[in-house]
């Protein structure tokens, strides 16, 4: 079994956390810390200053050339998941967009995996009501099957991360069409609202379209105690876990 950690994610206020890795030289940091408690792989996002979740380039590279300069052995896997929230109005016009929308070209969100090559990048693989207010995460097939085409063009393995029952099947038609390498590898993210809960009966269901390819799946959830029941059914393969603050 192999463990990512987690070091943070997007949708986690500084302020729940004081001690959330912020900076650059911070991320950098814990990604080598766990590296050295036994983590093989880092999963990377960025922020600005004030804690505010970005995609701006230098900050990746920063976190990227510190953690590589460090000789550490641990595999970088940067998020691509930036750049696709959509703030639906919420007044009479839906099409005027809230504050929290944050939408960019499908080759702009895949800039970091181009120009820093980390052994992973993250490929959300469908679209979704990321929590429980008025935004949405937007991943067309499309721009999907582009940002898939160029990742394996320039050999970055993209893990699909797959909130729900159709983000793995879409994923899996990926590898069908060609446009992933194997192994393919997939995440399972569980217990975000509003994708899949942390269930082993969900995991069961989402993990059918691989079980078909007979390839495995990996886990992550940010729900208490939801790592233990999505793990809880021995007919689940789990070669990777995730774990985060």
């Amino acid at each position: 079994m192999y463990l990512t950690e987690n070091l943070q994610e997007k949708w986690q206020p500084v302020l729940e956390h004081p001690d959330l890795p912020k900076t650059p030289e911070q991320i950098a940091i814990a990604a080598i810390e766990a590296a050295k408690a036994g983590a093989a792989i880092a999963h990377i996002h960025v922020r600005e200053e004030d804690g505010r979740p970005s995609r701006r380039l230098e900050l990746y590279k920063e976190v990227v050339d510190r953690v590589r300069s460090s000789e550490t052995d641990v595999i970088l896997n940067l998020t691509t998941g930036m750049g696709g929230d959509l703030d639906i109005g919420q007044g009479k016009n839906p099409l005027e967009f809230g504050s929290m929308t944050d939408m960019a070209n499908v080759m702009e969100r895949i800039a970091n995996a181009e120009q820093f090559l980390p052994e992973i990048c993250t490929l959300d693989c469908g679209t979704l009501n990321f929590g429980d207010s008025s935004v949405i995460t937007v991943n067309t097939p499309n721009d999907l099957r582009k940002a898939a085409k160029r990742l394996q063009e320039i050999k970055v393995k993209p893990e699909i991360e797959a909130f729900d029952l159709g983000n793995m099947w879409f994923g899996a038609q990926l590898y069908k069409e060609g446009l992933l390498d194997d192994p393919p590898m997939f995440q399972m993210c569980l217990g975000i609202p509003w994708g899949a809960p942390a269930t082993s009966t969900r995991c069961l269901a989402t993990l059918a379209p691989l079980l078909r390819l007979r390839r495995l799946a990996t886990f992550l959830s940010i729900q208490r105690r939801s790592v233990r029941s999505a793990l809880s059914s021995p007919t689940i393969p789990t070669p990777t876990c995730r774990f985060g603050s």
